[in-house]
């Protein structure tokens, strides 16, 4: 076994890791529209050809920042019920999704997404954020409904107003979406 392969992320690591502080760099600098892989090669000190042999073109590159730019970085804040919890968590996925930066990584991960795996990693980190959630409301013994169930009843709609219908879009929207689901799974008896 080579050295090279037991190293902990190693060279490639190294490379993604330069080439997305590169484009978070360059896209302060000179815009999206600026951004060519060559600048980008320069800024991060790999040759275009790592970029091209690693991403494909730059619409792949900058899908792959987009979607490590989407990941949430803290856990849902605990607010003591599964109804507060929800609310403060739809209202701030609603604020970072439909912000200009939001709408660009979105962009911008669909675009370079040909198999839709970019598409299915930014739905798992909502999974996610939903599931941690709803387990702490189940512990604290309250009914919950499924992940897929507020995946669908909030999550889905909220990145559909995004992207197509913005306009009145607002927390309060969030807020109704919310209250909607846990009524009607109140309702079910589920």
């Amino acid at each position: 076994m080579s050295r090279q392969m037991v190293r902990p992320g190693g060279r490639s690591a190294r490379v993604q890791a330069s080439v997305h502080t590169a484009v978070r760099e360059l896209e302060a600098e000179v815009g999206r529209d600026g951004l060519t892989v060559p600048l980008i090669a320069q800024r991060a000190g790999v040759t275009p050809s790592t970029i091209y042999r690693r991403w494909g073109d730059l619409s792949q590159l900058l899908s792959d920042v987009a979607v490590e730019r989407l990941r949430p970085d803290t856990t849902p804040q605990d607010h003591g019920g599964l109804e507060s919890d929800l609310t403060a968590w739809a209202e701030q996925f609603l604020d970072e999704m439909a912000s200009p930066a939001g709408r660009a990584y979105i962009r911008d991960a669909l675009l370079g997404d040909p198999d839709g795996s970019n598409a299915g990693q930014c739905s798992a980190y909502a999974a996610d954020q939903v599931d941690v959630i709803l387990t702490r409301a189940a512990e604290r013994g309250e009914d919950t409904p499924g992940v897929e169930t507020v995946v669908d009843h909030i999550v889905a709609p909220l990145m559909y107003r995004i992207l197509f219908r913005p306009a009145g879009l607002d927390a309060a929207h969030a807020r109704g979406l919310v209250a909607g689901l846990l009524e009607g799974n109140a309702a079910a008896g589920t």
